[in-house]
């Protein structure tokens, strides 16, 4: 998670390096989804708001989009929806990008979607009991909301650099666990399952996660130097699950799975500290 991505998220657009902590969340988001498509029989998903605190913005349906599944996706700022839509014509996927100025409405019939999604976005609402009312009428099998780890170290360190007169957008009271699940309890919705995720070796922190994995845990650089984020002057390729999309890296999840073990070995309360990422799974009540 990174505040100041909400004034510099173009730069993935010019050019695509996500290095390795934005590589290593796709793949864990990846999983998750492809997990509840299977379980629910997912056929259609929404994503909105489609912007959040990751790399580059728009991507994080493509792998779906792959396997044959209708993808919408929604966002408030009409460049960065066109150059989203661009990306996915690029990459030879189908979407239905759509503009939503303040999310308070979404214009699609009762149950349009099996699945609803978003990750680290709920904070850019306007309302979040308009938008929760609004993505439960129009989801019809399953919903899944990601929220910064709040109890995170990572999370903590960065809201320090937080101020409201700086990012007027931004809601942080829309984040918080307890008020999603209560809303989502009054519309009909029951939590079915929750917990911590994207939880690999290295902090949510803004450095370098190749410089912190060669620093402290004495990885060798030639093992993090593929991952190290290329400049505009540099031959170096960039680092970016696009390449993977488009067919050019069959071996991009197995590669980023590498750094996986805590993600399925670590115990709640370790996880309640370092994970960067809180999940909710929704259903509706019977």
């Amino acid at each position: 998670m990174a505040i100041p991505i909400i004034h510099d998220w173009k730069k993935y657009f010019t050019y695509p390096d996500e290095g390795l902590g934005s590589s290593y969340e796709r793949i864990v988001i990846n999983n998750v989804i492809r997990s509840l498509v299977e379980r629910y029989g997912v056929e259609t998903i929404l994503e909105t708001p489609s912007f959040g605190f990751t790399g580059m913005s728009g991507i994080n349906l493509m792998n779906e989009a792959l396997a044959g599944r209708k993808i919408a996706l929604e966002d408030n700022e009409r460049e960065r929806l066109d150059l989203v839509a661009d990306l996915w014509t690029e990459t030879g996927l189908s979407l239905n990008a759509v503009m939503n100025p303040d999310y308070r409405k979404l214009e699609y019939v009762d149950r349009a979607f099996d699945m609803a999604f978003n990750f680290s976005a709920l904070w850019f609402v306007s309302d979040l009991k308009e938008f929760l009312s609004e993505l439960t009428r129009v989801t019809d099998k399953v919903i899944m909301l990601s929220v910064p780890n709040r109890s995170g170290i990572g999370f903590k360190l960065q809201m320090k650099d937080y101020d409201p007169g700086k990012y007027p957008e931004l809601h942080p009271q829309f984040i918080d666990t307890r008020s999603i699940e209560f809303i989502m309890g009054k519309l009909g919705w029951i939590k079915e399952q929750s917990g911590y995720f994207d939880c690999p070796p290295w902090p949510d922190i803004g450095m370098s996660k190749e410089d912190f994995l060669a620093k402290t845990i004495g990885l060798k650089r030639d093992l993090t130097e593929q991952n190290k984020p290329a400049r505009a002057d540099s031959a170096k390729k960039a680092l970016t699950i696009l390449d993977h999309y488009k067919g050019k890296e069959p071996d991009f999840p197995q590669r980023m799975q590498k750094f996986y073990f805590l993600e399925r070995l670590a115990p709640v309360w370790f996880k309640r500290v370092w994970a960067h990422h809180y999940y909710m799974i929704f259903v509706p009540h019977a």
